[in-house]
């Protein structure tokens, strides 16, 4: 995967042919449009936000007042943003670069930007960040709601530190302790740091942050539960743990880091009983977590109570909903009977496959790390878009 991405960032750096949406960026089809004296076009105005310090910042691309070889020195209009116009009369790729007097120009990381003319373009780009940082946000997060303390882990993307004027999407997982390379399961782990650094050189995710509470060991299952399951003998806590995860940990959270708040970018993503509390929250904080995951979802819990609960889903109800398992052959290990019924509950809701809602089946994929790891990209990807 690292050799992967190393050719996909060279690829990049180079200029040529690597098409994106643009990451972060946002395109503002409102700005007043000029007629083009050199291509009967119209204007296109580009900002880049970045902290270039005492270096400036130039454009290089493909329009015709663009060109691939020589750079167009942009305009510094203070606060760390820097502006061109652009004269072009269909969409074209461009990607800034950073002047450094001793090392020479450098391309922003990733694939080439696109812009459509008449726009007004904003992208927070990087230029020398390879890689997010996982690191230990809370040692001790102390949930007065579950009367309970855990360890909360957080992923921050490779543009976090560089580019302090960028902000990101979060997604909240459950059981953090599983998901990272470096964790408590290393090798076997859902490996989300590796799969977001690769997804930000490609340009297949959105850069986010990933903010990750360890379960709470014996307390799991009460936690990650809707109803008390009589046949298990244990559950009904998962109003008390949205309520932690919602009214505690998310508000020091958009405090601590710089997260964009809002519904429409904030996730919810877990597996087995965790993908159960995350449709489950999908029913009770829709107005919290507008996008939902739920891989290989204990649909089975308490007679299939999740079914009753998506049905009485509401007018706000999360814009996106991704859910999925593996096939394991005839032995539903991993629950596709039950899983093809939530499915079909999301789709009485009036939820639209391939647009508002996403259901894989993996052919072989059994109840594990290993599978969860490899539907990650492709559910990050439905869930969050492309950079």
């Amino acid at each position: 995967m690292r050799a992967l991405s190393s050719l996909l960032l060279l690829l990049a750096a180079c200029g040529g042919g690597m098409h994106s949406l643009g990451a972060d960026a946002g395109a503002s089809t409102d700005a007043a449009t000029t007629p083009s004296i050199l291509d009967g076009g119209t204007t296109t105005t580009l900002r880049v936000h970045y902290p270039a310090g005492s270096h400036t910042l130039s454009i290089r691309g493909s329009a015709a007042t663009l060109v691939w070889s020589t750079g167009h020195t942009m305009t510094a209009l203070g606060d760390d943003t820097w502006a061109l116009d652009v004269e072009a009369a269909t969409s074209f790729e461009y990607k800034p670069l950073i002047r450094d007097d001793t090392a020479g120009d450098t391309w922003s990381i990733g694939p080439n930007y696109v812009a459509q003319p008449g726009t007004t373009v904003d992208i927070y780009p990087r230029f020398y960040t390879q890689a997010g940082t996982v690191k230990q946000l809370f040692s001790a997060f102390h949930s007065d709601r579950l009367g309970n303390d855990r360890v909360v882990w957080a992923y921050l993307p490779p543009s976090y530190d560089e580019n302090t004027r960028a902000t990101f999407p979060v997604v909240y997982m459950h059981d953090g302790q599983n998901l990272f390379t470096s964790g408590v399961l290393g090798a076997s782990s859902w490996k989300v740091d590796d799969t977001l650094d690769a997804a930000a050189l490609d340009g297949s995710i959105r850069e986010v942050i990933v903010v990750a509470p360890e379960h709470a060991g014996t307390q799991r299952i009460y936690e990650y539960t809707p109803t008390y399951d009589v046949s298990e003998m244990a559950g009904g806590g998962a109003d008390a743990y949205l309520g932690m995860l919602a009214d505690e940990l998310k508000p020091q959270v958009d405090t601590k880091l710089r997260t964009r708040p809002g519904r429409a970018t904030t996730a919810l993503v877990g597996s087995s009983l965790g993908g159960l509390v995350s449709a489950y929250a999908g029913v009770k904080r829709p107005s919290i977590y507008g996008l939902v995951g739920a891989l290989s979802p204990s649909t089975w819990w308490d007679n299939e109570v999740i079914l009753g609960d998506v049905a009485t889903t509401g007018a706000v109800r999360p814009d996106r909903v991704y859910v999925d398992c593996g096939d394991d052959g005839a032995s539903n290990e991993d629950g596709i009977v039950e899983t093809t019924m939530l499915f079909a509950a999301y789709k009485k809701l009036g939820y639209s496959e391939g647009t508002t809602f996403e259901h894989v089946v993996q052919p072989g994929g059994t109840h594990s790390e290993l599978y969860w790891a490899q539907r990650l990209p492709g559910a990050l990807a439905f869930l969050l878009g492309p950079r």
